[in-house]
């Protein structure tokens, strides 16, 4: 169990309140924000905690802990949302419910030869490198087309839609811009009506910006520090 269970409970209200009120805000339909519980590098215990509190959904940065906390604690959905090797797609392909940060095209092959080998679809996400940063992974903008295209023709992966980090800025309004841009690019792609691809999913917004992420239109949040405090 975690040291404090009373607070965690509360923290867990506070961001599904936070995801409520930034929906409304925006005139969206809070139930069509799902919230990723971040909980690497944190015990099971915790996880379980609130899992009783009706979370769901967790998101791992490593394979290896996803595959030892299924073991563990089976009954949670797991998420892969930090960077994958080429090398660990075979130990993840049908562990995580959703790849969220295919961010090559060599990737997704790699994705695609492992589903199809397994006779599986897997969902994935498309990330996008919304800030040009040099320690960051993923596509720019200006090669999303191009990369949707490639995705669309590769069998045994269903592209969902697009994922990104955001920088870290003291000021989350920064990122505004950024995830409007995100926004509209899904927008644009459906447009497209490119076979194969059904843009649904719009995984931005992390425990410092979740609340604009969700005004500017994500359907997936990914907070660990504001439901489990800092990391030691």
């Amino acid at each position: 169990m975690s040291e404090n269970p009373a607070e965690l409970k509360k923290n867990y209200e506070t961001v599904l309140n936070n995801i409520r009120e930034a929906a409304l805000s925006a005139g969206r339909d809070p139930a069509s924000v799902r919230l990723i519980a971040v909980s690497k590098t944190k015990p099971v215990s915790m996880m379980r905690e609130l899992y009783a509190l009706g979370q769901r959904e967790f998101g791992e940065n490593h394979v290896q802990e996803i595959l030892e906390k299924r073991e563990e604690f089976p009954e949670a959905v797991y998420h892969m949302i930090g960077h994958l090797q080429r090398n660990k797609v075979r130990q993840v392909v049908g562990k995580a419910v959703m790849i969220h940060s295919v961010d090559s095209i060599r990737l997704a092959e790699e994705i695609s030869k492992e589903s199809v080998k397994r006779g599986l679809l897997s969902p994935v996400l498309l990330e996008i490198n919304v800030g040009n940063e040099e320690s960051k992974y993923g596509f720019r903008f200006d090669e999303a087309e191009e990369a949707v295209r490639a995705f669309s023709l590769l069998p045994g992966i269903s592209l969902r839609g697009f994922m990104c980090v955001a920088p870290y800025v003291a000021d989350p309004e920064e990122n505004r811009p950024l995830f409007h841009k995100m926004c509209d690019l899904a927008v644009d792609i459906r447009t497209k009506n490119i076979d194969n691809i059904h843009i649904d999913e719009l995984s931005m917004g992390m425990t410092n910006d979740y609340r604009v992420a969700v005004q500017e239109g994500a359907t997936i949040v990914r907070v660990g520090t504001a439901l489990f405090g800092s990391r030691g």
